[in-house]
Parts: structure tokens; sequence; C-alpha cells
């Protein structure tokens, strides 16, 4: 079991929301190069106590809490990378971002499996849930913009998102595409509203 070094982070804005389909402003996403296609399978640990974003991926317990909002963009930061076995203080760090009580019960490492049925399972405050991720990316004017198939939880649904440092250029390129009138929301709202965890 290992903490990973996240060395230097810039932090980026996200403008992020969900639906079955994004009308002309996928036609505008569309319209640039896709630059980059990946498939991913994670567990995304969600919280009827919290917010924070706590999910697993390549066998690695990843935190990102929300650090800041501006103008109705969000900006999350990492705080954690670990590897499988976590130890307790890596667990730790799971259960405050997740807002509940921490009870080891009686043990002090955990395999990825021992963790989620023993840990998150048990735990009424706590849901897994399976998120499948078929992800496009794209390059314009500089931020990076993303167009994604999902499943959630059995539930299929797409996203779209607008990611920089640059908080007005996000905004910026929003509006350029078509995408300011839908609700922005991120993946952990979303997701807690899928499982009934928030209105």
């Amino acid at each position: 079991m290992a903490k990973i070094e996240l060395g230097t982070i810039i932090p980026r804005w996200e403008w992020r929301t969900f639906g079955e389909e994004f009308g002309v402003a996928e036609d505008n996403i569309k319209a640039h190069e896709c630059t980059r296609s990946m498939e991913s399978s994670e567990v995304y640990i969600l919280s009827k106590k919290s917010g924070e974003n706590v999910k697993i991926r390549d066998s690695l317990m990843d935190i990102k809490v929300l650090r800041a909002v501006e103008n109705d963009l969000e900006q999350w930061f990492p705080i954690m990378k670990a590897t499988f076995p976590i130890g307790e203080d890596e667990a730790r760090e799971v259960f405050e971002a997740a807002g509940v009580d921490y009870d080891p019960k009686g043990a002090t490492e955990w395999s990825y499996e021992d963790f989620i049925s023993k840990m998150v399972d048990t735990n009424t405050d706590l849901k897994a849930v399976g998120v499948f991720k078929k992800r496009y990316g794209y390059k314009i004017e500089g931020a990076t913009v993303e167009l994604a198939d999902l499943t959630i939880d059995g539930q299929e649904i797409r996203t779209t998102a607008v990611e920089d440092a640059d908080p007005e250029l996000v905004l910026s390129i929003v509006a350029k595409l078509g995408l300011s009138g839908y609700e922005n929301i991120s993946y952990i709202k979303a997701m807690r509203r899928m499982v009934g965890f928030e209105v």
C-alpha cells in the first residue's frame, strides 16, 4: 500500500451537464477534431452526508474536494491517491471526505474487495456506484471539452463538460458552444440525485 505523490497541480474550473443529448451544442463540439477517446470502469463512493468526489479507478483510491465555486463553475482539487491495499490513514481520509464516522472494525488494512464489502456496503450513509465511461476529448481554444456516454448504477446517461484553469475561458466556450441553457451540475450531484441521495 502506498500513497502516490500528487506533484504540482494546476487547478481547473469545470462546467458540466448531463442529459440524453445536447442538440446544436453537440454538433458544435463535434465540428472540432476529437483528440482523445478512452473507456474506463470506476466505482464512486457516494455519501448522504457529503458531496466530495471519492472514487476508485485503476485500483487507485482517489479523493477530490471542492475547493471553490465562481460564477457557478467548480474547482475540484485532488488530495489523495493511494494504491490498494489501503491502510488506516487512507481509510480515515475516505471517511472524512464522505462526512461519516470512521470505524475500522478491528482491521488495519483493506483490499479493494474488503473495503467495499466491509466498510462501504455495511454503512447506510454510503453507496458504492459502478460507472462505465466512454469519453471523447476535444481541445477548443485551448480548453478541454468532453463528451461521454455513461452507465451509472445500470442507468444510461450522457455528459458534456468544459474545463480550464481560466474560468473566463470556460464560460466563453460554454456560451459559444450553445450550452448556456443547460443545467450546470457536477458528477457527484448528478449521481447522488440518480441514487436518491439528493433531490
